[in-house]
């Protein structure tokens, strides 16, 4: 290696995302193991870097953004961080990525359901407008609900993140909350979006109206920057290594102890499946998954609307609703969450 930690760079990347950007962090093999480089698109003297663009994935979605395979064929690059601690300094990066990821869905989520609810007062069927007719309205009111519950989650990440710097708490629960988070928001992104399209009907699969975009989009973010698998894989490393962390976690679950039955019960559940490591691995999307929705659920059971809380207790953690969207109770808040959603329309 070269003084100043510049080396030259050479090998194939199958992915290489935006590579119209000035820079982008790579993790290459160096001496002392796998490290993590700035890698540029411009030298300082004004020639490019020899990366070779080989081609321009086809994707599905996310056409507007290109990702591309290439080649480094003596690519200058320069060291950042510690030689062969390059997962540790680049996941400081993925943290943040992670983020755009769960803020992207719910924020994908939030249209769907605008969305919807446009199209349902205006569209009249059965001599009725369709946001009128209950089993529609029991749908719209399940949107609603998850799409505040991925806000909530979203917004408590990204508040950890950004104070991470100068609290401990806040930092450990930025650490394993943004694996969490990117988990299971973006894992439920494409249903809710599918589930909007169908208030639409037919209207919602053509690409007169944007959701057929937002569907296509929608499966991006639980692949990019790790997926599933990898991100409850990450959940379990963090825990492991990082005993603050879940110290973190339960800090966050014991602020709204004793406030709904069923979120205790779940509590109690996650106590119990942390510490027994034997089969943790195999069921640890499952452990990801409750611990989420636990998080969604102080949220919402601190934030002081007692009736949305207790709806997304009883349908998410007591499973007193089916799998689908629009199985709500009918003693849910329906025209509450309908209007709250219409409200911020």
């Amino acid at each position: 290696m070269p003084r100043y930690g510049l080396l030259q760079c050479v090998g194939h990347k199958f992915f290489f995302s935006a590579p119209m950007c000035d820079a982008h962090l790579v993790l290459a093999q160096a001496e002392g193991g796998l490290s993590c480089f700035l890698l540029p698109r411009v030298l300082p003297d004004g020639s490019l870097n020899a990366v070779r663009i080989q081609r321009l994935k086809d994707k599905l979605g996310d056409w507007s953004n290109a990702s591309s395979e290439v080649e480094f064929q003596g690519a200058t690059a320069q060291l950042i961080g510690e030689e062969g601690r390059g997962v540790a300094t680049i996941i400081e990066m993925v943290a943040l990525t992670r983020l755009d990821c769960i803020v992207g869905s719910a924020g994908q989520m939030r249209q769907a359901i605008v969305q919807a609810l446009h199209h349902t007062r205006q569209r009249k069927a059965f001599g009725r407008l369709l946001i009128d007719q209950p089993l529609m309205r029991n749908v719209l009111a399940d949107l609603a609900l998850e799409s505040e519950a991925a806000i909530a989650l979203a917004m408590r990440i990204a508040s950890a993140v950004d104070a991470s710097q100068r609290d401990p708490h806040e930092a450990a629960l930025a650490r394993i909350g943004t694996a969490i988070g990117k988990y299971w928001v973006c894992k439920r992104t494409p249903a809710h979006i599918n589930e909007a399209q169908e208030c639409l009907g037919g209207i919602g699969y053509v690409e007169e109206n944007i959701l057929p975009r937002l569907y296509r989009q929608a499966p991006l973010n639980s692949i990019w920057e790790g997926s599933g698998n990898v991100q409850c894989l990450d959940v379990l490393r963090a825990l492991q290594k990082e005993p603050g962390v879940r110290d973190a976690l339960f800090k966050e679950f014991q602020a709204a102890r004793g406030l709904h039955d069923a979120y205790d019960q779940n509590v109690a559940w996650l106590q119990k499946a942390f510490e027994d490591p034997s089969v943790l691995e195999a069921r640890s999307r499952l452990v990801v998954e409750r611990t989420a929705m636990a998080l969604q659920a102080a949220l919402l059971l601190t934030s002081g609307n007692d009736e949305i809380a207790n709806a997304f207790c009883r349908a998410r953690l007591a499973q007193d609703s089916g799998f689908a969207y629009g199985t709500l109770d009918p003693q849910a808040p329906i025209a509450q969450l309908i209007d709250r959603a219409s409200l911020m329309a």
